[in-house]
């Protein structure tokens, strides 16, 4: 069974067609630029060229980098704020067509990693972060999703704490790796105090394995420390994976 999947980021949005069954892309993925500004009608644009490329008609998973409930955005972090109340799935849904599930970008890679990468065989307490120009978090108890945790806007030593500890932080502030693993240290060790997780899943840009080397030895946890396996793939796949409940609305995603 294929779904397609939609990844919408603060510098791309970008999609293929998802073999739900196995966690794959069933095509290479089609990318263009995240519009400037990022509002609804210009995104909704956006995905709508996406599905055309693919020339879709099924059902559509779309992440949102901000939170979510019953298809409209409740908050608006490094998206245009006129989304906020915004519902998307109803405007992704007129514009294609097709049915659409939308769902927080993080908690869309968390579903991926769950259920296809470095979870996968997890039923405890696990978290996902996803490091990139913010930080997105999504949790799971016994496989379970606890959706629009949002914890990269935890306020760390008087601040909001992407804006400190994120991977953009690093470039905005020219920082050596093991610097800035200080800082990512201290949010864990904050993460860590609040929640207590069996394991702690690291995505994003730096879940590469040649970025992961450069800082990860500089880190300590409790929990248990790994990278995710599904990287810059896993909103596409986890955006699609969720939207089996397009066909399946019994199913808790």
């Amino acid at each position: 069974m294929k779904i397609l999947g939609i990844d919408i980021g603060g510098s791309g949005v970008k999609g293929a067609p998802v073999d739900i069954v196995h966690g794959t892309l069933a095509a290479e993925r089609f990318r263009i630029p995240t519009p400037k500004p990022a509002t609804p009608r210009a995104v909704v644009k956006a995905v709508h060229r996406i599905v055309e490329h693919f020339e879709w008609k099924g059902a559509v998973g779309c992440t949102i980098p901000g939170r979510v409930k019953h298809g409209t955005v409740l908050t608006a972090a490094n998206i245009d704020r006129r989304w906020i109340g915004a519902n998307a799935a109803r405007l992704i849904e007129e514009k294609t067509g097709c049915r659409t599930f939308v769902l927080n970008d993080a908690d869309a890679a968390g579903v991926a990693e769950m259920a296809f990468g470095a979870g996968r065989d997890r039923h405890d307490f696990v978290m996902v972060l996803t490091i990139g120009t913010g930080i997105g978090s999504a949790l799971f108890i016994n496989q379970i999703l606890v959706p629009n945790t949002e914890l990269g806007h935890l306020e760390l030593d008087g601040r909001d704490a992407e804006s400190h500890a994120a991977d953009s932080a690093r470039k905005r502030d020219d920082l050596p790796w093991k610097a800035w693993a200080r800082r990512f240290q201290r949010y864990l060790e904050h993460v860590e105090f609040l929640f207590a997780p069996d394991l702690l899943i690291i995505g994003g840009g730096i879940s590469r394995p040649k970025k992961w080397e450069k800082f990860s030895g500089h880190l300590k946890t409790q929990a248990d420390l790994t990278p995710a396996l599904l990287q810059n793939e896993a909103g596409i796949i986890g955006a699609a994976y969720s939207a089996r409940a397009c066909y399946e609305p019994e199913v808790t995603v």
